[in-house]
């Protein structure tokens, strides 16, 4: 049963990333974290959201907005170290509350048509939360998700510039993981036997993405986000 899970929870995740841009570590992370223990999880995570990235940059870097691109990679900087303190010191599932609540208060604020104007500060503040929720917790998408939603950016551009920054972030952050947190054969075997799965959700994704239009994105996207936020605040008080 646990395996089944596990290769349903990769092509599932691995379609999301392709067709959308995000929802690898949005979704995986969470599921992850039952089968693994967190070090585990997290790792897996970035490994094959990594590999992902990777497998779509030349696709995608038409649609990157290299300027924001630029601004989280810096912001995010900042922030890889603070969340792999937060990792190894902090109980995780106070921060799994903490961000819970974060990403139900903000996606309610957007469902209510809340806007946000896109500013060079913002970009950097966005980058560095990323930053922080990488090496901490595995799962960089939920700033980035909100703040392209709430200034309304176009499928395209969104998942271009998100997929070209996980590749800087996940990188990063998988260094950071291993040099403080170690690594075990567990994590990379269970990575390798994900990547069929991967390279399968890969090509389901593609096909998916033409058939996506800009309305429906959006609903979906907010979905995304209350689940998220639902599963990691009962995953927090249990």
């Amino acid at each position: 049963m646990e395996i089944f899970i596990y290769i349903l929870i990769i092509l599932i995740a691995s379609i999301l990333q392709t067709s959308t841009g995000f929802g690898f570590s949005i979704l995986a992370t969470p599921f992850l974290l039952l089968l693994f223990e967190p070090k585990e999880a997290i790792q897996i995570n970035l490994i094959l959201s990594l590999i992902i990235s990777a497998a779509l940059f030349s696709k995608i870097k038409k649609d990157t907005d290299f300027g924001v691109l630029k601004r989280f990679a810096i912001g995010s900087a900042a922030g890889l170290p603070i969340g792999i303190g937060i990792f190894l010191f902090l109980d995780i599932s106070r921060l799994k509350l903490a961000v819970s609540f974060i990403i139900l208060l903000l996606t309610l604020l957007l469902m209510a048509n809340f806007r946000v104007k896109v500013t060079s500060w913002r970009d950097y503040s966005v980058g560095g939360l990323s930053g922080i929720m990488t090496t901490s917790i595995g799962m960089p998408g939920p700033p980035l998700l909100l703040y392209f939603s709430g200034t309304d950016t176009e499928k395209e551009r969104l998942r271009g510039t998100t997929l070209a920054f996980y590749l800087f972030i996940y990188s990063a952050s998988l260094v950071i993981q291993i040099i403080f947190a170690g690594t075990n054969k567990t994590i990379w075997l269970s990575s390798l036997y994900a990547l069929p799965l991967v390279l399968l959700g890969l090509y389901l994704g593609q096909i998916l993405f033409v058939k996506i239009n800009q309305r429906f994105f959006k609903i979906f996207t907010y979905i995304i986000l209350i689940f998220t936020g639902v599963y990691l605040l009962a995953a927090s008080v249990e």
